[in-house]
């Protein structure tokens, strides 16, 4: 069993973003684990994050004025692999850090440094050849998204390939501005389950406890970064700590669902 279905084997999941290279990013890692978080993902910087919103572009800009590369981006994860070699760790980004050395490059890094799933924004399923084929070969579970408008027309091509979890992006937007009504999600999470065996994870907009339970209760997984994220830019030094109170509080929620 690999480490994303063992997360998800236990019951609804939690799952946790937070940027890559903004603050002490190896500390909140470890705080995203000792909150209780089910899986991680950790997003690299970009400079034109079109899905994210105001809480996440000011994270990418504040990892970049730190000197932030792909190579601390993989060397993060490595150190976060050596020192929790059971978590679930996906990388979450765009297309162009992807793919500009190359699809078989991005893989065997990826490989090397333990990531067990990739998540790319900007990478429609038509598109696959660009990356699926040499992630799948190291091993890699090519995390795909739907959305409220991924129709029943579209949804095999999404499937397709897919695999690790299904991420709904519940909203028709960008990142931490809005959440979708509860019978909406409830009503497009039970259209997808019914097309795939993937367990489905709800993102973009969660940030309480109340809206984590609700959606545990009908999903296999609750996503929740901005939020994360802004605790981060806030807090400084002391982020790690109100990191750790924060999941706590989601975890607990997502978990009484089980």
């Amino acid at each position: 069993m690999t480490r994303l279905a063992a997360a998800f084997s236990r019951g609804p999941a939690l799952v946790c973003f937070v940027t890559a290279g903004d603050g002490d990013t190896a500390a909140v890692l470890d705080a995203l684990v000792a909150g209780g978080a089910d899986a991680i993902e950790l997003g690299m910087p970009f400079t034109d994050p079109m899905a994210d919103g105001p809480a996440i572009q000011a994270a990418n800009l504040r990892s970049f004025a730190a000197g932030t590369t792909t190579a601390e981006v993989f060397r993060l994860a490595a150190d976060f692999r050596a020192r929790h070699p059971q978590m679930p760790l996906a990388l979450m980004g765009y297309a162009n850090p992807m793919t500009v050395r190359g699809p078989e490059w991005f893989a065997n890094e990826c490989a090397a440094a333990g990531v067990d799933g990739v998540i790319c924004v900007d990478l429609p399923p038509e598109e696959d050849d660009a990356l699926g084929p040499a992630l799948r070969e190291c091993g890699i579970a090519p995390i795909r998204l739907a959305t409220p408008t991924s129709d029943a027309a579209r949804l095999p091509t999404i499937l397709a390939g897919s695999a690790g979890f299904l991420y709904y992006v519940s909203v028709a937007g960008i990142t931490g501005k809005q959440q979708a009504a509860q019978a909406s999600i409830e009503a497009n999470v039970a259209r997808i389950k019914a097309a795939t065996d993937l367990p489905v994870v709800v993102g973009f907009g969660v940030r309480t406890p109340g809206q984590a339970a609700a959606i545990a209760r009908v999903a296999d997984g609750v996503a929740v970064g901005s939020a994360i994220v802004e605790l981060v830019g806030e807090h400084g030094g002391e982020a790690p700590e109100m990191v750790r109170e924060y999941v706590e509080g989601l975890a607990e929620a997502v978990h009484s669902a089980r």
